[in-house]
């Protein structure tokens, strides 16, 4: 039977999502408690996507494979009491035996938070950007994004990728309080520390250093030596993942 497991976690003091031989991971965690509960010798967890070290997550979702029947509420009543208090599991629920938590995911949303001014209560979770930034600009830049594919100048080289193409549906900053700025981007994929780099690009957009038509450019090229330096990883969160209802439900 495979179970989906949907969670949320604060990424400071994890090395991402993925298992890492040089630190700890949120999978890494997950799985040797999910063992210990379910008296495995090991699990194997398999989750919607790999955020990067320090990469937040109000909701993850990923699947595992068990063959007997469990009391869900329980196991995750359980999995919290022993999970570490930066993490905690939402719910547990069976699914179709095709759906993959990677795989049969049909969008996934990040958001990235900025703020223009001294702020202690949001250092952990936002980007402290001390500049003028026009954030009208800014939106004309973003909406590029939902006009192209191909998003190598925004990704890290990686030998596990086989393309760079992504589809964009939705990109916009929206100001949530004074002085305080989200950035939400919707695709049907993502690549490596894809978001971060568009957020630091379009940053230099706001300053002035680059126009609307030079971040076409940057797109165009496909080169990511063009692009700016990556936002910091303490503003992202992966907020969101779709799944088909249908395909999702347990036949």
């Amino acid at each position: 039977m495979r179970y989906f497991i949907y969670l949320s976690y604060d990424g400071t003091l994890y090395h991402g999502w993925q298992i890492q031989p040089n630190g700890l991971s949120v999978q890494e965690v997950l799985q040797r408690n999910l063992a210990l509960l379910l008296r495995a010798p090991e699990m194997d967890i398999v989750g919607a996507g790999r955020t990067d070290a320090g990469v937040h997550a109000r909701l993850m979702v990923a699947h595992f494979d068990w063959p007997e029947p469990f009391d869900a509420p329980q196991l995750v009543y359980k999995l919290n009491k022993l999970l570490p208090p930066d993490v905690v599991v939402h719910r547990i629920e069976p699914v179709a035996s095709d759906m993959h938590a990677r795989f049969s995911a049909t969008s996934r949303t990040y958001h990235y938070f900025l703020h223009l001014a001294k702020d202690p209560f949001r250092r952990s979770y936002s980007w402290k950007c001390f500049a003028n930034l026009d954030f009208q600009r800014m939106n004309e830049a973003a909406a590029t994004l939902l006009e192209y594919t191909d998003f190598t100048s925004f990704s890290k080289i990686s030998e596990d990728v086989k393309t760079n193409l992504c589809t964009v549906s939705e990109a916009h900053w929206d100001e949530t309080e004074p002085g305080c700025w989200r950035f939400t981007i919707t695709a049907n994929r993502f690549l490596r520390n894809m978001v971060r780099a568009i957020v630091g690009t379009l940053v230099d957009v706001g300053r002035g250093r680059m126009s609307v038509a030079d971040f076409r450019r940057v797109i165009e090229r496909q080169d990511r030596s063009l692009a700016s330096s990556s936002a910091p990883a303490c503003g992202l969160f992966l907020v969101d993942v779709r799944y088909d209802k249908e395909a999702l439900a347990c036949g």
